[in-house]
Formats: C-alpha cells, structure tokens, sequence
C-alpha cells in the first residue's frame, strides 16, 4: 500500500493515508515523499474527502470486545455510500493498463526478484515501472511509474480486500509470470496447499498465449513439485523453467559467483555479494524474465553484478568492534522457517571458519502465531549455533517447540530480555541476524547499543 501511495503521488494524486504503528523503512519513504501518514482509522478522517478511499487488507469489518468497530472509517465509508476500491484493483486500472506487466509470484523470494527483475531493464534501458515490497537499494523507493512499456509488480497470493477474497495477482494479468516457489503459508486464509495451488493457477489463467502481440511466457520453479501440479491443472503459455538440472536456465558455481546456463551453453556469469542458494534461484527466474522482454541473458548477469538487494534482505545494521573480532547485526525479512533456513544457511556459507551464527526471530505472522509450522522451527534453525525467539503474544509453547535445539535455544517474552541473552551470550567475531516482518520492537538499534555498552572495544 505504501508503494501504491508512491505511485498514485507520482501520478499527480493528493494521497494521504492512515495505518496503525507504521514502521521504516516505509514509513520514511513516504514521509520523504510528502505523503501524510495518519495515526489510526477513525472516522473524522472522512473531511478529507478524498475522491477514492483505496482499502488495504488490513482492514476488515471486525469489531472490538466492547462492540466498537476496530476500524471505524471504513464503517463509516459505507454507511456515507462513498467510493471505495482496493489497492490491486486501482492498480489495474490506473497503472497497469497497456502495459507489459511481469507478475513475480511465490512463497519467498518475491520482493528480492522483482527488485532483481526490474533493476536488470533498467539497465537495459527499458525504464521499467515497478512496485515492490520493500525498498530495493539500486532505486531507492518502492515504486515508480517508469517512462517504458514494462511494469514488474511483486504478486501475492493473500486475498486482495475484506470485499474481494481473491489472490491480489489475478487483478495484475500479467504477459511474463515468474512462479517462483510454491510452499503453505497464510493459514488464516488457506485450509491447505491444494487451495493456494488453486489460487496460483488462476494467475496462470490470466498469462496469454500466443497471439498479435507475442506470446505470454510463465516462468518455473523446475524444482518445486508444487508448481509442476499447477501447470498440470492447465498451461496455455509459453512456459520456461529454471533451477533444476534440467531445467532452461541452470546455474553452475557457488551462489555469489556462478556461470548461467541456458539449455546447456554458458551465456552469462554472475558475480555479486549475494549469498544463498535461494539468491541464486531468483537470479535465474530473474534472468529467464527478462529474456521474455528482449534482454539477453549475458546483459542481465552484467547487471545482476551491481545489484543491491532491497532494504531488510540480509542488511547491515551496524558492527561492534571488539578486541577479538566485529560482531555484525543484519536485519533480515524471514519469518517462513523455510526462509528462515535459508537465509541462515546462506550465511553459513560466507562465514570463516569459527565465526557464529546468532538468529534472533519473532514469529509474527499470521501462518506463525496460529504455530501451524512451529514444528519446522528447529529445521529451520539447524544451521545457527543459537537461536533467540521472541515469545511475546504466541499462543503456543516456544520452549516446548525449540526443545529438541537443547541448550542452543532461548526464549524471551519480551524485547529487553531478548536483547540481555543475546548481548550475554556474544563475542568477538559473531553474526547476529535479526528475522521478522515486523519492525521487532526496534531490536538491532537495542542491540547495537547494548553491545557497545557491554563489550570492550577497540578503535
């Protein structure tokens, strides 16, 4: 919603909004922007008179336990008859109208590829418009209209709007989609994985075939058996596949410098400061989407080299230097164990030898309050030398779930006490990784302010 706001500004709109606790770094992107950001949802926000009230999905009908309305503007949108639309919806109409729209689509790895997608046109020249879920460090802001035909829009599967129960992507119709991974997540939503299957081939629906203007391209996980039943429910497109051996595009070397292989030739050779296996698939869906516009794949491995990442994917947050070694505190978005895994285990692989990894979570979403994965918790983690867990508001037992890491986990229901073990247990030469889709109670600044208090330093 913030990167719509962006766009809509850009677009010559007044755009104010409100939300409830906004955090950076999108609460600074907007301020930057001089878009007004209101506390809360209450209903004498209606002076505003805007001419549309985009609704995100945070927004619902719900009511508090005394029976006030949790978000009384919305109630009283309806009760005044006022317009309203949802952000995937204004985005289709407003934005993503005659243009080629390159939909990044998956469980993880999306704001990483579009990001990636949009950042490898841009140095084509192709002045992509884009819209991703985060802030990708090349451009800056989450968004941008652009002056060329391409848009590339990060695609989620949750439902669009409290009125419009659908997955956000069937709104975008898409010519080139990237189906990056499929796994369960978004329990409060989806009874099981066939329903999100479901949800991913109705995008697939969408994607043209051949036609006047080319051929609509889906672009595949070889990997995930997942994506392959969804194809199989009905595939109208062009379909390219990436990541399994035998797959179109393949990488051969370790993930922050491997050749592109594209059905067995070297066409392309990534060098970057990206770690993780994960990282390395996107690349390739990256490189196989941007091949549907025109772009050779050597010019996208050229441009993948000065990529960036995206603000809270592995960012560094600070060092404490100390007398033997820098501690580095990262701020990371994982909060899917399968995420979390790999994010840790990228890490591992970058480390010298004798350097630690400390993972500080919170389980945050939805899918992980209901504990419907806690179970992967340990899994997830197998790779840190400890683990933290941020314990507040669960309803479900961390120390029971962690028990089987022993005395490599520890639990904290609060902030102060997570930042105390943690702080306790550092030393000279650790990698602490902090992992939400939160703002984590502002934890690394905690961090890196305790640790300078507590550690000797050196200069």
């Amino acid at each position: 919603m913030g990167g719509l706001a962006a766009l809509a500004r850009e677009a010559g709109h007044k755009v104010t909004g409100c939300d409830a606790g906004v955090y950076p770094p999108m609460s600074d992107q907007l301020r930057a922007l001089g878009i007004e950001l209101i506390e809360g949802f209450d209903a004498d926000q209606l002076a505003l008179k805007p001419d549309m009230f985009v609704i995100g999905n945070v927004v619902s009908r719900a009511h508090l336990i005394d029976g006030t309305p949790k978000f009384p503007l919305m109630e009283a949108i309806l009760d005044a008859g006022l317009p309203y639309t949802s952000g995937p919806q204004w985005l289709a109409e407003h934005v993503l109208q005659g243009r080629h729209v390159v939909a990044i689509a998956g469980t993880h790895g999306k704001t990483t590829t579009t990001a990636m997608t949009s950042w490898i046109l841009q140095s084509a020249g192709l002045q992509p418009g884009f819209l991703v879920g985060g802030v990708p460090l090349n451009f800056g802001v989450s968004a941008q209209l652009g002056q060329g035909k391409p848009f590339v829009i990060e695609a989620d599967e949750y439902d669009t709007a409290f009125f419009d129960k659908r997955s956000k992507f069937v709104h975008y119709r898409p010519r080139t989609a990237v189906l990056n991974n499929l796994e369960f997540d978004h329990a409060d939503i989806f009874d099981d994985l066939a329903a999100i299957e479901r949800q991913f081939h109705h995008l697939v629906r969408t994607v043209p075939g051949k036609g006047a203007h080319g051929s609509g391209r889906i672009v595949v996980n070889g990997l995930e058996e997942s994506l392959a039943r969804v194809l199989h429910m009905g595939c109208w497109s062009e379909v390219r596949s990436f990541g399994s051996t035998v797959s179109d595009f393949t990488a051969q070397g370790e993930a922050s410098d491997f050749d592109v292989m594209h059905q067995g030739q070297l066409v392309g050779h990534v060098n970057w400061a990206l770690t993780g296996t994960h990282n390395q698939l996107n690349a390739l869906a990256a490189i196989a989407a941007a091949e549907h516009l025109g772009v050779a794949p050597c010019l996208s491995a050229q441009a993948l080299g000065q990529f960036e990442n995206v603000k809270r994917r592995m960012e560094i947050r600070g060092t404490v230097p100390t007398a033997t070694g820098n501690i580095t505190v990262y701020d990371d978005f994982a909060h899917h164990p399968t995420a979390i895994r790999t994010t840790v285990d990228g890490l591992r692989r970058a480390l010298k030898p004798g350097e630690r990894i400390l993972a500080a979570f919170e389980p945050r979403s939805n899918t992980m309050k209901l504990g419907t994965m806690k179970a992967q918790l340990p899994w997830s983690l197998e790779h840190a030398d400890l683990a933290f867990c941020h314990s507040g508001g669960l309803g479900w037992d961390a120390n029971e779930t962690l028990k089987p890491m022993g005395e490599r986990s520890f639990v904290a229901d609060n902030i102060p006490q997570l930042v105390g073990q943690i702080v306790q247990a550092a030393r000279g030469g650790d990698h602490i990784v902090c992992m939400s889709n939160g703002g984590f109670g502002e934890v690394h600044a905690k961090l890196l302010q305790a640790l300078k208090n507590r550690l000797p330093q050196v200069s």
